[in-house]
């Protein structure tokens, strides 16, 4: 399985609470991994706002977790034009394009996932 965490699923990750049992098992086997770029902006934009504060940054979280980094390439970008706006926070939204794109299952504990043509795995 190739999955796909969603920034605040990699924030309990790393932070050691908030996942179902299931879930931690399903990171722990999965074949890959990934963290996006775009959790990286997300969590940047929100601390620099006062409105998030984690322990540390996304890229170290993901590292030393041994999580893949997934770009923003211009393919998830043309998938997310044709996303139904079942979600209005951007960086959702390309969360949704880039498992679509890389065919991953995304990790979430969002219901608003579960409206795109998107595998989801609940966290």
């Amino acid at each position: 399985m190739r999955l796909l965490l969603d920034t605040r699923v990699l924030i309990w990750w790393d932070e050691g609470g908030g996942l179902r049992p299931e879930t931690i098992g399903a990171i722990e086997d999965a074949d890959q991994v990934y963290v996006s770029a775009v959790s990286g902006w997300e969590v940047a934009i929100k601390a620099s706002l006062g409105r998030l504060k984690t322990q540390r940054t996304v890229a170290d979280a993901a590292g030393s977790s041994g999580f893949e980094e997934l770009p923003v390439l211009l393919h998830h970008a043309e998938i997310l034009a044709g996303l139904p706006w079942h979600h209005r926070d951007p960086f959702d939204r390309m969360l949704v394009a880039q498992a679509v794109a890389e065919r991953l299952t995304l990790v979430t504990r969002d219901p608003a996932f579960e409206r795109y043509p998107v595998r989801v795995l609940k966290a």
